[in-house]
């Protein structure tokens, strides 16, 4: 059994705090060129005063899964002439990641000045772009959230990653149960968000989890989801046609390749009028190598265009995965390579930091807040 891959923190809706990075400039700025994964110099381990722990946000109650609907309707595979075009326009496009200025690691290192694992932590964690995460369902605000993120980024040239998580029945109860309370609500939800993304590039990792995990639902649920994200795709491009959205295909280590392609192909994600590929690996802890083959064999089952690609999450698979599978806070993990645009690797359009390094997945604390003994130890 593989446990859910995406345990993460929820978007503060009444303060406004996002789970994202800071964005200095300068030096800090994240380039397009290839990179390695880093080779730390080992560091010791330094007993450290007791920080004061970052606001976090409490997991939601896990909604009922919604009953099936006849009146959803699957995404047409009918590709688009005109977003075949946008592909092509967005495919070579050399843009650099962007890191918002607020996130709960800057809320610590605020916090900490004195603190001997900080200049560590700043340097190889904070210093890097990230995803933005809007897990919280509040309708009222979402836009302007959003947009508060888009336009932060496109003011500086550069591209946001977005991860909206809030579909019903999120992770199955699990830790990060959570999500609107039902799949017209959540549509409703994701019309709202689409309307602040503004016209610039952005990177969408639409709702981790949602396909892979999908077993736990029935077939008439599973479909009424699948119908919800392949629709949110649709949504999200028609809002803005710069958006490059990538869609769930869990890790090497989850489902096959062809029973992934075969949901993923439910879901609206062989589509160019709602996909742009495929993402991997979010929350969790696969080599690289590993995820760049599973990937090229899930495309290839999926059909579709051959512009579709794949996005990998190398936030912590510097190490690999644990031997004995654990997937929640596991120790001796690393950082990854650093999140790039430009991988050199055929079908891979980037390596990105979905998961936020030192945020916990549940074990160390309630999942998202961030613990910075787990980020030392990442990062070291």
């Amino acid at each position: 059994m593989v446990a859910a891959a995406s345990v993460v923190v929820a978007v503060g809706a009444a303060s406004g705090v996002l789970s994202a990075w800071d964005d200095r400039g300068g030096a800090e700025e994240a380039r397009t060129e290839v990179t390695a994964s880093p080779r730390l110099e080992p560091l010791p381990r330094i007993p450290s005063p007791s920080p004061s722990p970052p606001a976090t946000t409490s997991a939601s109650p896990a909604p009922t899964p919604p009953a099936p609907t006849s009146r959803r309707k699957a995404a047409s595979a009918t590709p688009s002439s005109t977003r075949t075009v946008h592909k092509t326009q967005r495919r070579t496009a050399a843009a650099r990641l962007y890191r918002h200025p607020d996130s709960h690691v800057l809320t610590w290192l605020r916090a900490n000045p004195g603190d001997p694992r900080r200049a560590v932590i700043q340097s190889r964690i904070a210093d890097q772009p990230a995803a933005v995460w809007f897990a919280d369902f509040t309708p009222a605000t979402i836009t302007d959230r959003v947009r508060a993120v888009t336009s932060g980024a496109a003011a500086r040239g550069r591209v946001p990653v977005l991860v909206p998580y809030a579909v019903p029945g999120r992770d199955c109860g699990g830790h990060s149960r959570g999500g609107a309370p039902g799949l017209d609500a959540y549509d409703a939800w994701i019309d709202r968000f689409a309307a602040g993304l503004g016209s610039g590039e952005v990177i969408v990792v639409l709702e981790p989890d949602s396909v892979a995990q999908s077993g736990c639902l029935s077939a008439g649920q599973r479909a009424d989801r699948f119908a919800s994200l392949a629709r949110a795709g649709r949504v999200l491009k028609d809002a803005d046609p710069r958006a490059r959205v990538y869609y769930d295909a869990g890790h090497s280590g989850w489902n096959p390749p062809g029973k992934q392609a075969a949901w993923l192909r439910q879901a609206g994600a062989a589509s160019p009028d709602s996909s742009d590929g495929i993402f991997s690996n979010v929350s969790n802890f696969r080599t690289t190598e590993e995820e760049i083959a599973y990937d090229r064999q899930v495309l290839d089952a999926l059909g579709g265009p051959p512009a579709l690609g794949a996005v990998i999450d190398t936030s912590r698979n510097g190490n690999g995965a644990p031997p004995d599978g654990t997937w929640c806070d596991p120790a001796g993990r690393t950082l990854g390579r650093t999140p790039t645009l430009a991988t050199g690797e055929a079908r891979i359009d980037a390596y990105l930091w979905v998961k936020l390094p030192g945020e916990s997945d549940g074990c160390k604390g309630t999942p998202g807040t961030f613990s910075p003994s787990y980020a030392y130890d990442l990062a070291r």
